[in-house]
């Protein structure tokens, strides 16, 4: 038996206690492992459609500048986003991907003795980053299955978990990965019992994708909370997953601090190029939301016609229930589908489907009928 290493030891307790982050299962690994092609990934919830037509152009015109290093301010990314969004490159962070966020705001207000409060099935990177620190992660019941937001965030019972050593709370409007969502009534009325010490990180990395009317915009609410930080991402709708650029859009004293703490460079050249040329076509976009929204209900018909219970989604992904979920996601895998088991969110009896195109998501439906029936 290999003996661990006297290093180990010396590392902050909170580190050595973090279990690792599991991605989806990568497609060459499923190659590697089963000796098979034919794969489809709907695992990640990461854009069927794909990039613009322009990002693949400005992305072979940035090879030749690979020698120097990016604008460590993004300033032309920065300054299409203020357009954009109607805001002030003042009011904006830049991130290796929204995820980069989160560890900034961990970094910048938490640590031992203090707490942040997350609800319970929600992405795990706010519990990793909140303990990396050796902050407490106050984990808060979802909503009962049988609600109208099953397994949904239960903001009021959020509210009553926040003290004076809270210093962050995380919330994902829609959530990933049950794909519930938060009312502008509801977040209005739950930002309003947040003291003001709080920082309120409003998770929007699906933004793009809700069609429901009532889905408040983070961005429109910033006047009148200056503790609220809104992140979203290029990797989901705007199909640059790969190229890991994600923002954040706050009080430009927030924004300062974040500043202060993101790595040099954190967003290398590349991906900025492709972030602007993305933003800037509208009607890409809209394709990638008119795809997903029929994707969507493609899938959510056919897991029913199949008797399968899921939770409503207005994401790019559907969670549902099989009677053994590691042996249909072991046979799935085995037919070249990749989809994500969900039991490290405290749903171990469910998996999760990320929409695909059309004959994607057929593949997946017909593989299921297949092996509930076999």
């Amino acid at each position: 038996m290999q003996s661990i290493p006297e290093f180990i030891n010396a590392a902050l307790p909170a580190v050595r206690g973090l279990m690792p982050y599991e991605p989806g299962k990568p497609i060459d690994a499923l190659q590697r492992e089963l000796g098979i092609s034919d794969i489809i990934k709907l695992a990640s919830n990461e854009s069927p459609v794909g990039p613009a037509p322009g990002v693949q152009r400005v992305l072979e015109s940035g090879f030749d500048d690979l020698s120097l290093y990016p604008d460590g301010s993004g300033h032309v990314l920065k300054d299409a986003l203020s357009t954009h969004l109607d805001v002030t490159p003042a009011h904006i962070t830049l991130g290796n991907g929204s995820n980069d966020l989160l560890n900034l705001v961990a970094q910048a207000f938490l640590g031992p003795g203090r707490n942040a409060v997350m609800s319970a099935h929600a992405f795990a990177i706010y519990t990793l980053a909140t303990r990396a620190v050796g902050a407490e992660a106050r984990v808060v019941p979802a909503l009962p299955a049988d609600s109208e937001q099953p397994y949904g965030h239960d903001l009021p019972a959020m509210a009553k978990h926040i003290d004076r050593d809270t210093a962050v709370v995380f919330i994902a409007n829609p959530n990933n990965p049950t794909g519930t969502w938060i009312d502008a009534d509801g977040l209005a009325s739950f930002l309003e019992a947040v003291p003001p010490h709080v920082i309120v990180v409003l998770d929007e990395a699906y933004f793009e994708y809700v069609t429901e009317s009532g889905y408040p915009d983070g961005c429109r609410l910033l006047a009148q909370h200056e503790n609220l930080l809104v992140t979203r991402t290029f990797s989901k709708a705007y199909g640059l997953a790969a190229l890991r650029v994600g923002y954040g859009i706050s009080h430009p004293a927030l924004a300062d601090l974040l500043n202060r703490l993101r790595q040099p460079f954190n967003v290398n050249s590349l991906a900025l190029a492709a972030a602007h040329v993305a933003l800037s076509d509208d009607a890409h976009l809209a394709k990638a939301v008119a795809v997903n929204r029929s994707g969507l209900r493609q899938l959510a018909e056919g897991l029913a016609a199949l008797g399968l219970d899921q939770i409503p989604s207005v994401g790019n992904f559907i969670t549902f229930r099989v009677p053994d979920a590691q042996w249909m996601y072991r046979n799935l895998l085995a037919a070249g589908i990749i989809v994500r088991p969900v039991g490290g969110y405290g749903l171990p009896e469910s998996l999760r489907v990320s929409v695909g195109l059309p004959e994607h998501n057929d593949r997946f439906l017909d593989t299921m009928g297949r092996l509930l029936t076999s």
